[in-house]
C-alpha cells in the first residue's frame, strides 16, 4: 500500500504542475500590466491556510502570475535578436518608493567643456601598464608603484646653470607636486560650490562683483597698504594714489587731515549746526537701552539712644584680631608703630 500511495502522490504532482492557463476567480482580479502588479480581492481560505499554508500560498500565487502572463501575452510582440518582446503601456499605479529617486551627478567644468566641444577622452582604451625602456620593465601609469619607480629612476638630476647648482632639486620637485595637489584641490570645491550655486571669490584681479564703485575700490587699497605696524608709512604708493575720503575713522593709528580754521563767525556757526543736524538725523543712539547703570541702595538712618541724641549709622569701624595673629588673613584695624 505504501508503494501504492507513493506513485499516487507523484502522480498527482505532475498533474499539478501541468494545470490549465485559464483561472477563474469568484471576484475579477485587477491588473497593472505596466508596473507588472496583480491585486487579487477574493476572500482567503482560512481553513486551508492554517493547515496547509505553504501548499495554498504557492497555488495562489501560481494563479495571480499566470493571470498577470495572459495579460501580456495580449500586448503587442515583436522580435528582437531571436527572443520576443511584449511593449508594455504606461503605469496606472504609482508605486512609493522608500527612497528618493537619484539625481544624475552635474558635469564639472571640464566635462561640460568636452561636451561643448565634442571631446571624447580615450582613458577606457589606454592600458594601465607602460614598458619603461630605462628599467625594462612594465609600470601602472599612475599609483605607489609607479612613484617608487620614478625614485628609481630619478635618483640622480643633471643641474647646467651655476645658479641652480646650490638649490636642492628633490625639494623643489616636492614643492611643485604639493602646489599641483593644492591647485587640483582647488579646483574640486570650486566644482562643488558650482554645483550647489555657492558664490565664492575669484582669484585674481577684482572686478564689478567686488567693487561696484572706485571709492570701494581706493578704500579697499588704502586700508591693504596702511595694514601693517607702521601704518603705511614705508610702504610704496602708486602714481597719482591718494588716501581714500574719510577712510582715517576706519583704520587705527593713522592721521587724519586737521580741518582749516574757520574764517569768520558765519563759518564757525554754519559747521556747529551741521554738526548738530548730522547728530539728530543720525539713526544712531547715542544713549543705550542695555546700558546697566549700577544701583546704589539709599542709606537708612538709624536711631541710638545715648548721650548725645540721634546717631546716624555709617560705615562699621574694622575690628582687631581679638588677640589671634595671623599674617595669611589680613584682618583690619590700627598699625601699631
Amino acid at each position: 500500500m505504501d508503494i501504492v500511495n507513493s506513485i499516487l502522490e507523484k502522480y498527482t504532482q505532475k498533474k499539478d504542475t501541468c494545470k490549465s492557463t485559464i483561472v477563474n476567480k469568484d471576484v475579477e482580479v485587477e491588473t497593472d500590466v505596466g508596473s507588472l502588479l496583480v491585486l487579487d480581492f477574493n476572500s482567503v481560505n482560512l481553513k486551508v491556510m492554517r493547515s496547509q499554508s505553504e501548499q495554498y500560498l504557492k497555488s495562489l500565487t501560481r494563479d495571480n502570475v499566470q493571470i498577470l502572463i495572459n495579460k501580456i501575452w495580449e500586448l503587442p510582440t515583436e522580435r528582437i535578436d531571436e527572443v520576443i518582446v511584449a511593449k508594455l503601456p504606461k503605469q496606472e499605479f504609482v508605486l512609493p518608493r522608500s527612497r528618493q529617486i537619484p539625481k544624475p551627478k552635474p558635469l564639472t567644468k571640464w566635462q561640460q567643456f568636452a561636451k561643448e566641444k565634442g571631446i571624447k577622452s580615450k582613458q577606457k582604451n589606454k592600458s594601465k601598464l607602460k614598458w619603461d625602456e630605462e628599467l625594462q620593465k612594465w609600470l601602472p601609469t599612475f599609483g605607489y608603484k609607479h612613484n617608487k619607480a620614478m625614485e628609481q629612476k630619478e635618483w640622480l638630476v643633471e643641474v647646467n646653470d651655476e645658479g641652480k647648482a646650490m638649490e636642492d632639486p628633490f625639494a623643489a620637485a616636492k614643492e611643485a607636486k604639493e602646489e599641483r595637489k593644492s591647485k587640483n584641490e582647488l579646483q574640486r570645491l570650486r566644482n562643488i560650490a558650482k554645483t550647489k550655486n555657492i558664490k565664492i571669490p575669484k582669484v585674481g584681479l577684482p572686478t564689478r562683483e567686488h567693487f561696484s564703485d572706485s571709492q570701494q575700490l581706493s578704500q579697499a587699497m588704502t586700508i591693504a597698504r596702511t595694514s601693517t605696524a607702521s601704518v603705511g608709512k614705508f610702504q610704496d604708493r602708486l602714481p597719482k594714489e591718494k588716501d581714500a575720503k574719510g577712510i582715517a575713522k576706519q583704520v587705527p593709528g593713522m592721521k587724519r587731515k586737521a580741518e582749516k580754521i574757520p574764517q569768520n563767525l558765519q563759518e564757525e556757526k554754519r559747521r556747529n549746526t551741521d554738526l548738530a543736524d548730522s547728530i539728530l538725523k543720525s539713526n544712531m543712539k547715542i544713549l543705550r537701552k542695555d546700558f546697566s547703570v549700577p544701583k546704589i541702595k539709599p542709606v537708612k538712618a538709624g536711631r541710638e539712644k545715648g548721650k548725645k541724641g540721634t546717631k546716624i549709622k555709617g560705615a562699621k569701624k574694622p575690628k582687631a584680631g581679638k588677640g589671634q595673629r595671623n599674617m595669611k588673613l589680613k584682618v583690619g584695624g590700627r598699625k601699631r608703630r
